[in-house]
């Protein structure tokens, strides 16, 4: 099997794949109050080129592919074609990021594809607040397929949390006592420099403050680094509850060194780092299912991937734009 290397030998094992532009939520950090114009149909990538797709990444060494979105589960088939691409790929694992609106009508499908792990995004257990974030949410929606998806025997489950002064920072508490008691591990993320309108650094809060603020401080203790499959998290143990959590430092202590990520959106562009400027088309490849052209274009392209995402960056952009 080839293998995915760049420049600086990072090993691109992991692609992120938008399956839609579309959202049930308009969370703030996001997008603007108004959503985004969504794009027509014909535009995104069908299931049968994202399953190509997949077979060349698989080729070309990638083991591990996140589906995003907008939110991944408001496609229709989503669940079916992962259940699909398992049985064609078992070797490849699977993962998706959704808001968990959706899973308590999804949750035992995504079992039964086999889901490798399952990531979803909660910045807030307070109603008022959470409707506030997402303009659209209800959040015991959420809370109910959080339950249904640990019920379903789902894996791997992270609540991912991006911590912003002002508004959920007086909640890690809280949040880390609902991510035991659901039996799901809980994530706090760095408010990253995405949106004009609504980033400031006022309201960041680094990883380091994050850990001073944890409860019983002084008990947390750095585990070691897990797999090369394993995120950008760092995770530490409770040494006197036993409890985990994650901290993503994606802004003051970037792990671009360790990058091994690859983004496609949803109309089939190939992205190298979040934040950078250009983006590569393939679409025309994948509709063709030109397996050595596609081969061709990725293997070019991770030369331009850059060696962090400060070199590239060239002004803030909206999350929905991206892809997850």
């Amino acid at each position: 099997m080839a293998g995915l290397t760049d420049d600086f030998g990072r090993d691109l094992n992991y692609v992120r794949i938008s399956v839609t532009d579309r959202c049930n939520y308009r969370c703030r950090y996001c997008m603007p109050p108004g959503g985004v114009e969504y794009l027509d149909h014909s535009e995104i990538m069908r299931y049968e080129e994202i399953s190509f797709l997949c077979s060349v990444l698989r080729e070309l060494g990638v083991r591990k592919v996140r589906f995003t979105g907008g939110e991944p589960l408001v496609r229709k088939g989503l669940v079916n074609f992962l259940k699909e691409l398992n049985r064609e790929y078992p070797d490849i694992k699977t993962a998706l990021t959704t808001n968990g609106s959706l899973l308590g009508e999804y949750a035992e499908g995504l079992a039964e594809a086999n889901l490798h792990s399952l990531n979803i995004s909660l910045d807030t257990l307070d109603p008022v607040k959470f409707a506030e974030v997402t303009r659209l949410g209800e959040i015991d929606r959420v809370i109910s397929g959080i339950r249904a998806a640990v019920k379903a025997g789902l894996k791997n489950i992270k609540l991912n949390t991006v911590l912003i002064r002002g508004f959920n920072d007086g909640e890690i508490g809280a949040l880390l006592d609902f991510a035991k008691k659901e039996k799901v591990l809980l994530r706090l993320i760095e408010f990253m420099p995405l949106e004009d309108g609504v980033w400031s650094e006022d309201a960041f809060i680094s990883g380091e403050e994050i850990l001073r603020m944890l409860p019983d401080g002084d008990a947390w203790k750095a585990e070691k680094r897990g797999s090369e499959l394993s995120g950008p998290a760092k995770y530490y143990t409770n040494e006197r509850t036993g409890d985990s959590i994650g901290i993503i430092t994606a802004v003051s202590n970037h792990f671009c060194k360790y990058c091994n990520r690859l983004r496609v959106s949803a109309t089939g562009k190939l992205r190298t780092c979040l934040f950078a400027p250009d983006e590569i088309p393939m679409r025309h490849l994948l509709l063709d299912a030109d397996r050595e052209g596609l081969k061709k274009l990725i293997l070019e392209s991770i030369k331009d991937k850059p060696r962090c995402w400060n070199d590239v960056r060239t002004g803030h952009q909206q999350m929905s734009g991206i892809g997850g």
